[in-house]
């Protein structure tokens, strides 16, 4: 018996259905970024591997997948010290850190705000496990060159329009700023060189709850007396601090905060102090997608002002927004068929000038047409017809075409 032939652990075949079904979600997303005044962009789905492995990618680095000098063999793997020895390209692990380089390359051609779009997939060596892949589509939109809220408001205003043109109803975005952590970990007893560390132990809070957290705070030397306390007084803080700020809040960070939101009133903002977003790149304000239907965040962003002036040598601002497509399609309802879509039944004795004829006239009238030939059990071949999203068929003779009918 043969083995199973299957794609790589962690990636996907996706089948018809299923491929349009992402084709629509995609058309819809960039209509409405385009709307919004964004531009789409390509850049290559490799980078070199320093330019990878520069210290901007966070944990997302240990999971890039490398590709081999060219002529690099067995008996050099072995000798490597490092994987820079004998890697010198990457593929993307995130849309964000090729977008630096591009607009760094690109910059004379560019407007000076720049708004983009970047669709695509990108690699991570992930664990695979159910919504989790080792290749998956990444959909983000950045404003480049503008350091007011605008473009915060721009960006969280394009995004909730596209889940709305979805029909992904009941999305909120939580929001925090890097100011605030910065001093709730100064209030902490948090020294400076230790926060990083800290801060990727707050970000695990939803995965392992307040005393794991507070536990490997512990271990990291932190003085952890009162902060099961601290933890339940920050999971309670809303839009009503500024009037008697607690010692833990940057009051001007969050009157920002307050501005944003009293600029989006047709969005949900949720002010969350804990919400860290594990890239280090991050220098103020960040946001994540919620929704009731899903224990992950179906995307998120920030403000990344450092990043761009590493590959430029002078400091551009830059914000960004990346919806998880991958989990935010797997919300969405299957489709249904299409406003016109036709199979056309036949035998093999028809004629192949009878077929083409009987093809292009269904075609005259718009819509999708498909030649099929006719199997032995009718109904279940029009089943599957209909799950594919045709809506009608015909049976097609020498003669011609027959009458439409509908596929229930």
């Amino acid at each position: 018996m043969p083995a199973p032939v299957n794609p790589p652990r962690g990636m996907r075949d996706l089948l018809p259905a299923e491929k349009a079904k992402r084709e629509h979600a995609l058309s819809v997303i960039r209509a409405v970024y385009r709307a919004h005044g964004f531009d789409e962009i390509e850049a290559p789905a490799m980078e070199e591997y320093g330019r990878l492995h520069a210290g901007l990618g966070g944990d997302n680095e240990k999971l890039s997948f490398s590709v081999l000098k060219r002529g690099t063999g067995p008996e050099q793997w072995g000798a490597a010290e490092d994987a820079a020895d004998v890697a010198d390209l990457g593929l993307r692990y995130d849309l964000t850190v090729p977008l630096a380089r591009f607009y760094a390359s690109n910059q004379a051609q560019l407007p000076a705000v720049f708004r983009a779009v970047q669709i695509g997939p990108v690699w991570r060596a992930e664990r695979p496990q159910k919504g989790r892949y080792r290749q998956f589509v990444q959909c983000d939109i950045d404003v480049l060159g503008e350091p007011g809220p605008l473009a915060e408001l721009e960006l969280i205003g394009a995004t909730a329009a596209a889940l709305d043109a979805l029909g992904l109803e009941g999305a909120s975005v939580r929001i925090n700023d890097r100011r605030i952590l910065t001093r709730l970990l100064t209030t902490w007893g948090v020294a400076a060189e230790a926060g990083g560390q800290a801060l990727i132990t707050i970000d695990k809070l939803d995965k392992i709850g307040v005393a794991g957290v507070v536990d490997e705070l512990g271990a990291q030397g932190v003085d952890t007396a009162g902060l099961h306390e601290a933890f339940g007084q920050l999971a309670t803080a809303g839009w009503d601090l500024a009037v008697d700020p607690p010692a833990w809040l940057d009051l001007e960070a969050y009157t920002d905060l307050l501005a944003l939101r009293d600029a989006l009133p047709q969005v949900e903002l949720v002010f969350d102090p804990t919400l860290v977003r594990g890239m280090g790149y991050y220098t103020g304000t960040i946001f994540e997608i919620a929704h009731p239907s899903s224990t992950s965040s179906l995307g998120g962003g920030g403000r990344y002002d450092g990043m761009i002036g590493r590959f430029l040598g002078r400091e551009v601002p830059a914000v960004g927004f990346s919806i998880g497509f991958e989990r935010i399609v797997d919300l969405l309802p299957d489709r249904g068929g299409e406003t016109v879509a036709t199979a056309l039944l036949h035998d093999a004795d028809v004629p192949v000038a009878a077929l083409l004829d009987a093809k292009r006239r269904m075609q005259e009238g718009g819509g999708r047409v498909r030649l099929e030939r006719t199997r032995k059990n009718r109904r279940a071949q029009l089943d599957a017809l209909a799950a594919e999203g045709f809506t009608r068929f015909a049976v097609v003779t020498a003669e011609g075409a027959g009458d439409l009918r509908p596929l229930a």
